[in-house]
């Protein structure tokens, strides 16, 4: 029997993506969802396929042990489980909502993903594979995304979910994951209308599932940032810590993540990566003329000092 790999939300944007990247690679898939009629829509879809759909919900922890023994009930082996959940955009700035908005944020994207660990974890380890688990996250983790700051809290928090858990899960012969999706899902049907360097549901579900497949070479990392190039993957922490060193005194985390955008924009799209050197270039004469204001320059006695 082929191992399956189960997922999470399967009838969710990011599911079905992750389900179609499974499926293309010969694998059966294990659907997990709220309504049986999407599920059955999922598996019309796929009709050659091999799914399997079950209802469940991790929403809270009980709900998560009881789709644990549904799982153990099926008696197929797993090779891993992606969890490709998220709750609401969380639009709107932190200080404009109430702090119910957050709790509900957080209860949306942030413990879903707790109660499926704890009793999904234990699964995978009992069949002594080296499984993987793999969460999903969203923009906003590793810098704040501009006009969504409860999406952004919980988009860190559940980073760090992440990497508390790979820590914890060494004990255990299962390997747990973050693939950090820093830029928004682009719909397939969409995609001729919005930014090129926005990737797919496919795409993303294609990287999560070379996660579940590990790299022998290399040890896993707990937090592996998405890239649209497969050679591209690193860790958050670690790309942003090596472009500052690297980087010239006074530059930001912003202007990091502004570079960055421009390097990573291919070279036939000249017209697009104009208005972002330009920003660029702005944004270095910006911080030189506050930098003289705030620094008077000593050869000239005649200028006025600021007031202490």
């Amino acid at each position: 029997m082929k191992t399956a790999v189960v997922v999470l939300d399967a009838t969710g944007v990011i599911g079905r993506g992750v389900v179609q990247a499974v499926l293309e690679s010969g694998r059966p898939v294990v659907a997990i969802a709220h309504e049986r009629r999407e599920l059955e829509q999922l598996k019309a879809s796929h009709a050659d396929a091999e799914i399997v759909g079950l209802t469940g919900s991790i929403a809270r922890d009980a709900d998560a042990a009881q789709l644990a023994v549904a799982l153990r009930d099926l008696g197929r082996p797993i090779a891993g489980v992606i969890v490709p959940v998220s709750g609401q955009a969380g639009r709107g700035r932190l200080l404009d909502q109430s702090i119910e908005a957050l709790r509900c944020q957080l209860d949306a994207e942030l413990i879903p993903h707790l109660a499926a660990a704890r009793h999904l974890l234990p699964l995978l380890a009992e069949a002594r594979r080296g499984g993987s688990y793999v969460l999903i996250g969203g923009p906003g983790s590793a810098l704040p995304w501009a006009g969504y700051g409860p999406r952004s809290v919980a988009a860190a928090a559940l980073c760090m979910l992440a990497r508390v858990l790979h820590d914890e899960a060494r004990a255990l012969p299962v390997r747990v994951q973050l693939l950090s999706v820093d830029r928004p899902v682009c719909p397939e049907a969409r995609r001729a209308h919005l930014c090129p360097q926005w990737p797919t549901a496919i795409e993303i579900g294609k990287r999560a599932l070379a996660l579940v497949d590990g790299d022998e070479g290399q040890p896993p990392r707990a937090v592996v940032r998405y890239a649209q190039a497969s050679h591209r993957t690193g860790d958050v922490d670690s790309d942003l810590h090596a472009s500052t060193l690297s980087s010239p005194p006074g530059q930001t985390a912003a202007d990091l993540r502004l570079q960055e955008s421009i390097k990573e924009m291919p070279p036939e799209q000249e017209p697009d990566s104009k208005p972002l050197r330009l920003a660029a270039r702005c944004l270095q004469d910006a911080r030189a003329l506050l930098e003289s204001i705030a620094s008077p320059n000593p050869n000239h006695p005649n200028q006025e000092t600021s007031p202490r």
